[in-house]
């Protein structure tokens, strides 16, 4: 009997103590002045933009990175250390409301968002034209991008991402009302401190993502405001589509890569064709199905190189013939 309540005391102590650290830790991280700078785009307007690492040759152009559902300038720490590595420099940003990013008018459907990073590219500096690298929902944004921007487009990198036409299968309606539901959820627990408990375990970081990055990614988990525009952003997600799909598709002279995670193997095979197919109709297409990775960790330490791969395939591409798609799954 003892040896039970002793053993029903550590445990108990154990998720009080974690408890209050990661309370402790999240007001000090919320406190702490965040990676990257503060950027004017108008009209009384801030949004975060983190930029790592400069181009080591006049041929490779600025990458800028759009997160998924629910992610922000955080989840490509990992991605950016390997990208500044290798020679690339890569930006990152919050969008509005979202990480550091002062919350900005609705609704945040996809021409909302897509306009503030027009507004955020031109006050950036940075000389285009670029690589766009989307991850998930990001697609809707990078395919919304491409079609008002063109001459910004220097090619793309399509990361385990969403395409306008998913959203008009069946399948993928399905995904995305539960997705809506989920968010919801998660805006609801993440307001109401729930979520503070747990800022250490796995699900304060399902990336993999270097010091820095990860105790932001910690801090936005469990950050209310965060998770309720998330919530808001997916909320949307048809409308977004929609608004993505009017636009015309990505011009056949743009390479395109595609990078997914998992292997293309039953079920899976469909929505994995589904979304290389911008891959397969450039002239200069790229697919890799990465085995072993996941939708969030792709984005990490581990996989981050494939990212890089892609990235570089779509720079040496620009300018040159036609060539057959290059698949590069293993």
């Amino acid at each position: 009997m003892l040896k039970h309540a002793g053993r029903a005391l550590a445990a108990f102590t154990l998720l009080f103590v974690s408890f209050v650290a990661a309370g402790g830790v999240m007001a000090a991280v919320g406190h702490k002045a965040p990676r990257g700078t503060f950027v004017d785009i108008g009209e009384g307007r801030k949004l975060r933009l983190v930029c790592e690492g400069e181009a080591t040759h006049p041929d490779r152009p600025t990458v800028w990175l759009e997160a998924g559902a629910f992610g922000f300038a955080a989840d490509w720490g990992a991605t950016q250390d390997a990208l500044a590595a290798a020679g690339w420099r890569a930006c990152a940003y919050d969008r509005a409301g979202m990480g550091y990013s002062p919350k900005g008018p609705k609704p945040r459907d996809g021409l909302a968002i897509v306009a503030d990073f027009e507004k955020l590219v031109a006050a950036s500096g940075e000389t285009g034209p670029y690589i766009l690298v989307g991850h998930s929902m990001a697609g809707l944004r990078l395919r919304e991008y491409a079609g008002r921007n063109p001459s910004q487009v220097a090619g793309l990198v399509l990361v385990d991402a969403a395409t306008p036409e998913a959203a008009k299968i069946r399948r993928a309606k399905g995904f995305i009302k539960s997705f809506v539901f989920i968010s919801r959820a998660a805006a609801l627990g993440a307001s109401t401190g729930l979520y503070k408990p747990l800022v250490y375990t796995r699900l304060g970081d399902k990336i993999g993502l270097p010091p820095d990055a990860k105790a932001e990614k910690r801090w936005g988990f469990a950050n209310g405001r965060h998770n309720r525009t998330s919530a808001q952003e997916v909320t949307l997600w048809a409308e977004a589509s929609a608004q993505a799909g009017a636009q015309p598709p990505f011009k056949p002279e743009w390479p395109v890569a595609v990078v997914t995670a998992g292997a293309r193997v039953g079920e899976r095979a469909q929505w994995k064709d589904m979304q290389a197919a911008p891959a397969r109709a450039s002239q200069h297409g790229y697919v890799d199905h990465v085995a072993g990775a996941t939708h969030t960790r792709l984005l990490g330490g581990e996989f981050a190189d494939h990212i890089v791969r892609a990235v570089e395939f779509v720079a040496q591409a620009r300018g040159k013939a036609p060539q057959a798609l290059v698949d590069v799954t293993k």
